[in-house]
């Protein structure tokens, strides 16, 4: 009896759903307080051009955009004209973008009309305006990225026969608390909290068997910011593996193709009217004239840049034909893993893979875009923990040059020290895949080395002054070193992703003999 009734108390502590509804709100609230409070005091600190004229940085390129959107009408934003100079700071992201920009210049209009007034605001930088700058971006995030992850560790952990309620809550705070995306939101001043929020709930969608509303998601994602095709072959993939395993594939694939199309349109709608509305903002999304990178970006392109000088030997249309090839190749197997053998953790996986893949070989790649590739190592920071922390290591690396020039020294080193804290937290199962099969001595001795000279990078970067013929030597090492580890964990996370159909066939054989 008494073993029964402790059988039945355990069970009842397993259930996901129990544990949230007496004990999940009040911990995810506490590290959501927590994370809001690191946000915060990011956000104190300097900007993307704070002080810098005359185009200043992001964050005046954020206000520009809500001054653009309040003051014309819809058609004219993306038009190049007297009233709107696309050369400063046109907008060059989706529609959705530019209708977030246009309910916050709401906000900002409210208290301080002088923040968004046509011409004469250009620059402005009272403190006011600022506060409320910042204020948008976190409200962002509370209201998107927030519940997106919530939903997605309920979703993750809801499908797993085991896993412990303190591991959950280590999960949620590690994807919560990203230094990467925190320093470039709220300190260099960026909004992709939205579209990464969205994208998480798409993938939280994925997890809980709701394709319709992934669909959906994800499609309100590629119109916030057109990077998140980074993601779309996994989506892609995943749902047309699931769709083909269907009694009709035909009219799953046609159900979600309409709901993508019917997202599309109402979103597009003002700017169907005419072809040539519509091409004007496509223009804007593709700004091939930037060229193939920007900076020192840690990918294929720039770093072999150093001995190919790709952009002397090619035109643009031939290195834009060459990214594409490029980066569907890389993209390619993980797709065609995911159209054979869909399975919920097939698609994390593939959603590193592929994001990887446009990091690595898309064209006009720029530091920032390593967020992309991170999010998804957070999904899997419970079964990839060192993989996790060493992805983050050196993506914040990579973006080090970048957070230097915006004067954010303090608050990456801080968050750098509270991200391995949280990793090494007490209390959390280490998960299965730390152990390596290379010998112990070698291994310590690899990671001690490697982690060695990311720390000499940084006293470099900051303390030493480079020969003046390379004046850009620091920047071209760091990002030498990042690059050489992207690509180890992408040919890791594509082995591992095709392992996990071998995995499945041998656990199926076992059941049958069963």
């Amino acid at each position: 009896m008494g073993i029964m009734a402790l059988k039945d108390g355990n069970d009842e502590e397993n259930n996901i759903w129990w544990w949230l509804v007496h004990r999940g709100i009040a911990p995810f609230l506490s590290i959501s307080a927590f994370a809001l409070l690191v946000r915060v005091a990011v956000s104190i600190h300097p900007y993307s051009g704070a002080g810098k004229p005359p185009k200043y940085g992001d964050f005046e390129a954020q206000r520009h955009w809500m001054e653009i959107t309040l003051n014309l009408p819809v058609s004219e934003w993306y038009r190049n004209s007297t009233t709107n100079d696309l050369s400063y700071w046109g907008l060059d992201y989706p529609p959705l973008t530019a209708y977030q920009s246009y309910v916050h210049g709401l906000i900002l209009r409210n208290f301080q009309p002088a923040s968004v007034s046509l011409y004469t605001s250009r620059g402005h930088e009272s403190y006011l305006g600022k506060l409320l700058m910042r204020w948008t971006v976190l409200s962002s995030d509370v209201l998107t990225f927030f519940p997106a992850v919530f939903y997605f560790v309920v979703m993750y952990y809801s499908g797993r026969q085991s896993g412990r309620k303190s591991d959950m809550a280590w999960h949620m705070a590690i994807i919560l608390i990203n230094p990467g995306l925190i320093l470039i939101d709220h300190g260099h001043f960026q909004y992709n909290c939205i579209s990464l929020g969205l994208t998480v709930g798409a993938a939280a969608a994925i997890l809980s068997d709701k394709d319709l509303l992934a669909c959906f998601l994800f499609s309100l994602a590629l119109n916030h910011k057109q990077m998140s095709a980074y993601f779309a072959p996994a989506f892609f993939s995943h749902l047309l593996g699931k769709c083909l395993r269907h009694q009709n594939p035909l009219l799953e694939v046609s159900k979600l193709g309409l709901l993508v199309l019917g997202t599309f349109f109402l979103i597009w709608w003002p700017y169907l009217q005419s072809v040539d509305a519509f091409l004007e903002v496509l223009s804007r999304l593709a700004p091939f004239e930037r060229g193939l990178y920007e900076d020192y970006v840690a990918n294929f392109w720039c770093t072999s840049s150093v001995l190919i000088k790709w952009k002397r030997l090619f035109t643009i249309p031939s290195l834009k034909l060459l990214c594409f090839v490029a980066t569907v190749s890389a993209s390619l197997p993980s797709m065609v893993q995911q159209i054979l053998a869909p399975s919920k953790q097939g698609f994390l996986y593939g959603l590193l893979n592929t994001s990887l893949s446009f990091y690595l070989f898309s064209y006009q790649v720029h530091e920032k875009s390593i967020l992309l590739p991170l999010l998804p190592a957070s999904f899997l920071a419970m079964d990839e923990p060192f993989l996790f922390e060493w992805m983050m290591h050196y993506a914040l690396l990579s973006m080090f040059p970048l957070l230097c020039r915006d004067e954010l020294i303090l608050p990456y080193i801080s968050l750098h020290a509270l991200f391995i804290l949280l990793y090494h937290a007490p209390g959390r199962s280490h998960g299965t895949r730390e152990v390596t099969h290379s010998p112990p001595n070698l291994h310590s001795f690899v990671i001690g080395f490697l982690v060695s000279c990311s720390l000499i990078l940084h006293v470099m970067y900051l303390f030493v002054r480079p020969p003046e013929k390379y004046p850009f030597l620091f920047e071209a090492m760091i990002m030498l070193l990042c690059f050489s580890q992207f690509v180890i964990l992408a040919g890791y996370t594509n082995i591992k992703q095709w392992s996990l159909v071998e995995d499945s066939t041998l656990e199926n054989k076992e059941k049958k003999y069963l």
